[in-house]
Formats: C-alpha cells, structure tokens, sequence
C-alpha cells in the first residue's frame, strides 16, 4: 500500500488527484485550509475505496506549515510514497496596483511551502531508493506574465527548480514531474479575480479532472515536463524563437480583461 500527499486537496486538480489515488488503491494525507471540506472528502473516499485517508489542515501560505505538515505526519509514521505540491494562487492586477502581503503569501505558498516540502520528503525517499513527486507548475512558466507578474515568476521558479533536481536524482529511484496545465476549469480562476480576463472569458477549459488524469500518468512515467494540451505545448515551444519584448506585449495583450 503506497500513500500520497496532496497538498491544495479540497479543490480543483487536487481534488481530482486526490480521487484518482483513492481509485487506484493508495491511502492519502490531504491538505488544506478547509478542515471540513478535507473531512468531507475523507467520509466519501474511505467509503467508496476502503482506504485510510488523513486529513491535514494547515495553511501552507505561511511557510512555517510546511515544517508542522512534516512533523505531522513523522509522528504518525506515515511514509510519503508520492508528494504532490498541487496548492498555489493567483492575482490578477498591476503590479503597482496590487496587494502587496498577497503577493508575499503567493511566494510563500507557491515558491517557499514546496521547496520546503521536497526537501524534506525526499530524503525518506533516496533512503528508500523510490518515489515520485509532482510539482504544479502551469503554461505560465514559459515567459513572463504582465498582469500576474508574481504568479507567473512564481511557476517558472517551480518549474525551473523541478528540472534541475529532476536531473540531480537521475538513478536515485526518485523522479520529479513538472505539471504544466493551461487555464482550467476550476476555482483558481475566481480566486484570482481572472474571470474577466481573455484568457478565461467565454473560453472552453479543460476540465480538472482531465488534466488530474494526464499529470497523473505523466508522473507514474517519470516525465519531466508534462504539458496539458497541443495548443499549449505549440505556445511553449514557440517562446523559445520569440523576441522577450514580444512575448511580453502577446502575454499582456492576451490576458487583459475583455
């Protein structure tokens, strides 16, 4: 019986991470802020898998979470098989204009709570020479983001990060998958205030679930950078060749509000 970890548990593609696990027969420790949702979804996967689910609310903006989670789950002997760092957020604003301990939660959670997390699974899994983590990083991670500037250098952090240890723990057992999702449909778009952007506006979006199950596969095959989608595999590989200023101007073109 392996275990997964979930952080940002109670919603969205961890949520559907979290139902995926459950099918395939793992025990899992799901995280978040909302106790009750968590417990929720605890009575509904032990029943329907038969299955132990652990239930850990912690708010993962404040980095010192991090280190409780850990501890937590030493002190329940619980052997982390698979981590997940799914929970993160966005902003949708100028820079100038924005909410500045926002962004420093943002950092926090999405830069500082994961690169806690990794390091301090990982070595329970190099001592058992297995395990995989997932890291979600987003088609954000590409280029540069005008008008979710801190979001958009927060994923390219996470993915930067996930390739250079990805390569450190080539043969150790150990793999590490960037997950790289477009827009989807979930509710990080109402948490960052993007509903009125092109980005989202009246656009069709991969469902969570859909993109839960690619990252899923993704991970259990030991790849890298996965990411969800032709059209955004195309705009990330087209970066590479594009003038910066002129993805810069395309980003903030594409994401302002219709």
């Amino acid at each position: 019986m392996k275990t997964a970890l979930i952080t940002g548990a109670s919603s969205g593609i961890g949520l559907e991470l979290a139902k995926i696990h459950a099918q395939k027969g793992d025990d899992l420790v799901l995280v978040a802020r909302s106790e009750q949702k968590l417990l929720d979804l605890k009575k509904e996967l032990e029943s329907r898998h038969k299955i132990k689910v652990t239930v850990a609310a912690f708010d993962l903006s404040e980095t010192q979470s991090a280190y409780d989670l850990f501890e937590f789950t030493e002190k329940n002997n619980i052997s982390i098989d698979y981590l997940i760092n799914n929970a993160g957020f966005g902003d949708f604003e100028e820079f100038s204009k924005s909410d500045l301990n926002k962004a420093t939660q943002m950092i926090d959670l999405n830069i500082s709570s994961l690169t806690i997390l990794t390091r301090l699974y990982l070595d329970g899994m190099l001592e058992r020479k297995s395990g995989k983590i997932m890291q979600l990083a987003s088609t954000a991670s590409f280029q540069p983001g005008p008008l979710m500037a801190v979001y958009y250098a927060t994923k390219h952090y996470v993915l930067a990060f996930s390739e250079a240890i990805a390569e450190e723990l080539k043969g150790s057992g150990v793999t590490v998958t960037a997950l790289c999702p477009g827009p989807t449909a979930s509710g990080f778009q109402s948490a960052a205030d993007l509903g009125d952007s092109k980005l989202v506006k009246n656009k069709k979006l991969p469902t969570s679930a859909e993109v839960a199950q690619y990252g899923y596969h993704a991970m259990l095959n030991g790849k890298r950078v996965a990411i969800h989608g032709f059209q955004n595999k195309l705009m990330a590989f087209s970066v590479r060749f594009t003038p910066r200023s002129w993805v810069t101007a395309l980003v903030k073109k594409l994401s302002a509000k219709a």
